[in-house]
């Protein structure tokens, strides 16, 4: 019954992340409990201990009285973001290059090649997903205790600003998609080579095809530099 639980919970959790992550949960929405009480077979003490785990995380907020809800994105939030979001980028890339295992370059092999696939038949959530994964694996690598919760909710609006503003017909979104992809395998000769260096600077170019497509759809008011920029060096 343990077992079961666990199953269950653990099917949940992997639910409401994709869900959030690609915006079928919205910033802002209310959890329905009883709903996902029922579709999942789970008693309330299980489902918020499942709230608890992603309110860690960064995917929900949990509000006294008032039940959970997706975690909140506003101009605050997305101003943070483009700012500290190439610092942590460069820094997960170079400790990645340090400290990865052979077992999880194996699984960032494998994550690269999810992602090449769902950019030949994949939706929009695909892709989403899959890069998503690529990025977790580098976080693990990166090994480090105070950088990788920031990375996590990093990634959570990275890929939901990535699901709002993206344009599957714009003029060169395609290439663009294929550059990032090239650039993950770049990510993996890096860290496999141990090359901090290169790993720093794949980071920033990764970052700045990210920044620029963005770029096109918003800018967050009140800010006053650039979209974020990597330390190159």
């Amino acid at each position: 019954m343990k077992d079961d639980t666990k199953s269950r919970k653990a099917a949940l959790a992997a639910h409401l992340k994709a869900a959030v992550m690609t915006l079928k949960l919205r910033p802002g929405d209310d959890l329905d409990e009883a709903q996902l009480s029922e579709a999942f077979g789970l008693s309330r003490t299980p489902l918020r201990e499942v709230f608890r785990h992603l309110a860690g995380l960064g995917y929900l907020e949990l509000r006294e009285n008032r039940g959970a809800r997706v975690s909140q994105m506003s101009y605050a939030t997305l101003r943070d973001f483009f700012l500290v979001a190439p610092m942590i980028y460069g820094a997960v890339l170079r400790l990645a290059a340090q400290n990865a295992t052979g077992d999880q370059i194996d699984r960032l092999k494998a994550a690269q090649a999810a992602f090449w696939e769902t950019l030949r038949t994949g939706s929009a959530e695909d892709r989403a997903l899959t890069n998503n994964q690529f990025h977790e694996i580098t976080g693990e690598m990166a090994a480090n205790v105070y950088l990788l919760p920031s990375f996590q909710r990093l990634l959570i609006d990275h890929s939901r600003i990535g699901m709002t503003f993206y344009r599957p017909n714009q003029d060169g979104m395609g290439e663009s998609l294929a550059l990032a992809c090239d650039q993950h395998d770049a990510i993996i000769a890096a860290i496999e080579a141990r090359d901090e260096a290169a790993a720093g600077q794949l980071a920033a170019d990764h970052w700045a095809l990210s920044r620029d497509q963005i770029e096109l759809f918003v800018t967050p008011a009140g800010l006053d530099l650039p979209l974020g920029s990597v330390e190159r060096g």
